[in-house]
């Protein structure tokens, strides 16, 4: 479901590993953008978007190579507002007739602080209120020399153009990266370029409602929708969504793959029957998926089965209900950015989503997609929209695939048991503690190794598991949660006492990246 009466901004994504925060400080702008890889991005693509301003992500790659990306030569032509970030910047100078040199001397990396030059600029109103203004550089590049009708705005000791623009055409380019935390002031940068471009900041969550209701009946008409519903936020929001545009054209499909959570088959049914007007087929099919799940190790394989099966539940209750066409799902835009890697491109898949990449062809039904174009913080926007109580929005994000990636390596009934006793301590604990809405997502990962323990003066030889807790705002980058020593040692002492099967706890403290938010 494409976007097509907001004002758009189109992103041409050369491989920065921060591209998406780039959208996330333009969502926050009420701004809508799509994210293209730059080989994706033609003059076709371009006049079919119609979109006001365009961004030049940063790259790993060097302008000096040959063959390295480069945007159509014809998209300087187009009339709209350009800002190029530091590997954005050096396209725009290779390609306008500039200059990058690239060896000793012209790297940065990290916190750097770029000073004004006399000319200050609309772009960089409220910056320089101090002597210099502190930003994140990640290059090893530089521009030497400038493309014609570009002037110098800002510079830093490593790189004597870092805010640059050719003002007649409303072409800029930082050679530091705005998008990012380090750069304090980046977003009123941001803020600055999408203001001159002439945005009225109309990506609001009451306009997108509308707009996606219009938008699902327009496609479904009257025939007859099944949704895939996990009980997490994505898949709720979009059921209520539906249900709004379409009544009792929808049927919601539970399917119970014996990876839930302790309890939360039960507490979903009784959810949607006691709260919500709409037709709930709850499937247990548990014995299934444990079954085809039984011996694989591999994550990827995981993941394909889980996904596999899926799809032939659906496909057999679909079938049961007459006039069933389409196949509902709560996909996100991290989904789709996460597990699309484009042929030759600058991206590749960290992990397939389930949910992600089409139907097969035997099922006979269309995607309705309705959340596609969203982050995380924006889907919760919708839930309060839409009526869903705060205490439902706020739940942590549950993995469509559920327990078969917090439990690393053979998946066994006797794990996940395990596993959903030490998860239901852990987050009974940051409840008792007031911390819950604090973190974005907490679990349990019980280990594939035993370790060795002693419990009243008797050895015992059992499972280690990991607590895994993030602050984030889109799932897209994440911290981990600074717990006390206190809490963690009296939570691991509560999960070693009272979950026979563990005898050892640790926190993992990776960030994303270099990590992912959950385990496989």
């Amino acid at each position: 479901m494409n976007q097509t009466s907001h004002d758009r901004l189109l992103i041409v994504d050369f491989g920065s590993q921060v591209t998406q925060l780039i959208a996330r400080r333009l969502r926050e702008l009420n701004v809508y953008c799509e994210i293209h890889p730059y080989q994706n991005v033609t003059m076709d693509l371009v006049r079919q978007m119609g979109p006001r301003a365009i961004i030049f992500s940063g790259g790993p790659d060097s302008v000096t190579r040959e063959g390295s990306p480069r945007a159509p030569q014809e998209i300087f032509d187009y009339g709209v507002p350009i800002l190029g970030i530091c590997y954005g910047q050096q396209v725009m100078m290779e390609q306008l007739g500039g200059q990058v040199v690239s060896g000793h001397g012209t790297a940065e990396f990290g916190r750097a602080y770029v000073a004004p030059t006399e000319e200050r600029i609309a772009l960089l109103n409220g910056w320089f209120l101090e002597e210099r203004e502190q930003v994140w550089m990640s290059h090893g590049d530089h521009v030497s020399e400038l493309a014609s009708g570009f002037r110098v705005y800002g510079t830093s000791p490593h790189a004597p153009f870092a805010i640059t623009a050719d003002l007649e055409r409303n072409f800029f380019a930082v050679q530091f990266h705005p998008e990012v935390h380090h750069t304090p002031n980046g977003r009123t940068l941001y803020e600055n370029f999408v203001r001159l471009a002439g945005f009225t900041g109309d990506w609001t969550m009451d306009a997108y409602k509308e707009e996606a209701i219009r938008k699902i009946r327009e496609q479904v008409g009257d025939r007859k929708v099944i949704c895939g519903l996990s009980g997490g936020v994505d898949s709720s929001v979009a059921a209520v969504l539906i249900h709004e545009a379409i009544g009792d054209q929808l049927t919601c499909v539970f399917v119970d793959h014996g990876l839930l959570r302790k309890n939360e088959a039960e507490e979903v049914v009784a959810m949607f029957r006691d709260n919500y007007n709409i037709p709930l087929i709850h499937a247990d099919e548990s014995d299934l998926f444990l079954g085809e799940l039984d011996g694989v190790s591999d994550p990827e394989t995981k993941r394909k089965i889980i996904g596999r099966l899926f799809i032939d539940v659906f496909q057999k209750h679909a079938d049961s209900i007459e006039g069933a066409e389409f196949l509902a799902q709560g996909t996100l835009y991290p989904d789709v950015i996460e597990s699309v890697s484009f042929s030759g491109g600058p991206s590749v898949t960290i992990k397939s989503h389930h949910n992600v990449g089409g139907l097969p062809e035997k099922m006979g039904l269309k995607l309705v997609e309705p959340l596609r174009e969203l982050f995380k913080d924006e889907v919760r926007e919708l839930g309060r929209e839409l009526g869903l109580p705060d205490s439902f929005i706020g739940r942590h994000p549950f993995p469509g695939p559920g327990l078969a990636i917090r439990c690393p390596g053979e998946i066994t009934r006797e794990k996940l048991a395990i596993l959903r006793e030490a998860d239901a301590i852990f987050i009974d604990q940051i409840r008792r503690h007031g911390l819950y809405d604090e973190i974005w997502q907490a679990f349990v990962a019980i280990l594939p190794v035993r370790t060795v323990g002693v419990m009243g003066d008797g050895r015992t030889y059992d499972f280690a598991c990991a607590l895994r807790a993030v602050t984030s705002v889109d799932g897209m980058t994440a911290d981990y949660y600074p717990f006390s020593h206190d809490f963690l040692g009296e939570t691991a002492t509560r999960i070693i006492n009272e979950v026979k099967g563990i005898n050892r706890c640790t926190y993992d403290i990776t960030s994303k990246p270099p990590g992912t938010i959950e385990w496989e």
